[in-house]
């Protein structure tokens, strides 16, 4: 049963990718280069946010360990 749910999710997290490069690549040039710039910032400010987040994790687990 957890198997045909992981399918399914794979099947929909490919169909929404496919779906975005096919709605970029559809895009005249300039809105293209637009909306690729604008993924950047978005992807970048992610990768900030995941490290922030493990950074935090590691100190907190650091501080534990170091406490007990």
């Amino acid at each position: 049963m957890a198997n045909t749910g992981r399918t399914v999710a794979t099947l929909l997290i490919g169909a929404a990718v496919g779906a975005a490069v096919g709605y970029i690549l559809a895009t005249d040039k300039e809105k293209r280069h637009e909306v690729v710039e604008n993924l950047k910032h978005k992807i970048g400010s992610l990768q900030d946010q995941v490290k922030n987040r493990f950074s935090k994790k590691t100190q907190d687990l650091e501080q534990e360990i170091y406490n007990a």
